[in-house]
């Protein structure tokens, strides 16, 4: 009998769920930001070698519900291979979301409930604030031996007038390669400051490349940042690239450094701040997550100085829950397509979709000055990011508009005649990057 070429898919996805731990995809985010190149043979012929992304062509061979089944395993285990390898500093909170350990972050609390948290052993490690949003927040400790789970449920009894949340974990929307590169420079970064920064770029450290032709001011919102990324060096070059004749510069804040627990809702709230402080008028995160009290309250913050964000919508798939902060209201969600303006399979769909851009088919710079193959709604959003700073240049709430109609202007439709659920408004930046 004749095996088809993707016949192994059909094995891991009847698997039992111990021996897919083994197969899998290893964990994507702040300690393990892309995937390791030792996989198993098994899984080799549907992983890059190179990138470690997912074959597109096998997946489009799969049925709806094998596309689904195999997406949402691989989205469960590179959360269980993360919290598994950084339990000493991550646990799950009520949701079951990846979130620092024994941490709780409360928003809109009262006085009287903090003292009465604290009358009931909690125990106040900081009232911050969030310089640039006039946002405040309190964070507590859980109690010695309890989980982050039964905690949130127990001090959201205590300040029922507050929003308790775990410090969420989000992770890179995108598979590419090996993700650090040696510390950066605490500053500058190709041609000097970035005085005249129209975007932001909240992700991993930038390294230096050739492919990015823009000052890049860097800061780091995490232990040992800014360290270079892979990821957020490829962004920023997309970013150099989809400017076209612009020169102004870029402002990138490091969440994730070093830190195991890096990349969590305090660290994008703090980088979302210092771009407001700085009147940056478009920010592009390429970064997914659940929904999150401190972030969500950051954001609405920031929209209400002028601020648009631009996010991915994700690479769990279509069947995949929404995902944020693409999923908040006034966030322009971002999708990818291919060379034949296809959506990419692995595509979230049940996170609203304004625009598209290539998200495959295409090419990025990786530090050590190399360059390499590119897949992801990930690489999608800073190009549709770029262009919108092209029409929103300064922060000012009463233009957003004209700007947003500006950039549909730009866009071509692609699939049903309008905007739609897939590819949103179209298709931007076609031949943005390199190919």
């Amino acid at each position: 009998m004749k095996l088809t070429r993707n016949w192994w898919i059909i094995v891991i996805l009847f698997m039992p769920a111990t021996a897919w731990a083994q197969l899998s995809l290893p964990g994507v985010g702040p300690s393990l930001a892309f995937p390791d190149r030792t996989i198993s043979d098994a899984a080799s012929t549907m992983v890059d070698p190179v990138t470690g992304a997912v074959e597109g062509h096998l997946l489009d061979r799969l049925s709806k519900s094998e596309l689904n089944n195999l997406l949402n395993r691989l989205r469960i285990d590179r959360i269980n291979r993360f919290l598994r390898e950084n339990r000493a500093h991550v646990e799950r909170d009520r949701n079951g979301d990846p979130a620092v350990r024994g941490i709780l972050v409360a928003t809109d609390i009262s006085e009287t409930s903090i003292s009465k948290a604290v009358e009931n052993g909690f125990t106040v490690v900081e009232r911050g604030r969030i310089d640039g949003l006039d946002l405040a927040f309190v964070k507590f400790s859980t109690r010695k031996s309890e989980s982050l789970k039964s905690e949130q449920k127990k001090l959201q009894k205590i300040a029922r007038e507050a929003d308790i949340s775990g410090d969420n974990i989000y992770f890179t929307s995108a598979t590419a390669p090996s993700r650090t590169a040696g510390v950066l420079p605490a500053a500058l970064l190709a041609g000097g400051a970035a005085k005249g920064a129209t975007i932001g770029l909240i992700d991993g450290g930038v390294a230096r490349h050739s492919m990015i032709k823009i000052p890049v001011e860097q800061r780091g919102f995490a232990k040992g940042a800014p360290v270079s990324s892979s990821h957020g060096t490829a962004i920023a070059s997309l970013i150099s690239m989809s400017q076209k004749n612009s020169r102004s510069g870029l402002l990138s804040a490091d969440i994730y450094g070093s830190d195991p627990a890096g990349g969590n809702a305090t660290a994008i709230a703090r980088a979302l701040g210092w771009m407001a402080s700085r009147k940056i008028s478009v920010v592009t995160i390429s970064l997914v997550g659940p929904d999150n009290g401190l972030l969500h309250r950051a954001i609405r913050s920031a929209q209400g100085k002028g601020m648009l964000i631009v996010a991915a919508v994700g690479n769990d798939g279509p069947a995949a829950p929404p995902r944020f902060p693409a999923a908040y209201k006034g966030v322009l969600g971002v999708t990818g397509v291919d060379r034949q303006h296809r959506a990419l399979p692995e595509a979230g769909i049940a996170t609203p979709v304004d625009f598209a851009a290539p998200g495959a088919d295409i090419k990025g710079a990786f530090p050590g000055g190399k360059t390499v193959p590119l897949r992801g709604t990930s690489f999608a959003a800073p190009m549709v990011a770029a262009r919108l700073a092209a029409h929103y240049p300064s922060p000012n709430i009463a233009l957003i508009e004209n700007a947003v109609i500006a950039l549909i202007g730009e866009a071509r439709d692609l699939g049903k005649k309008g905007a739609d659920k897939v590819y949103g408004h179209g298709l931007i930046c076609e031949n943005c990057a390199v190919r």
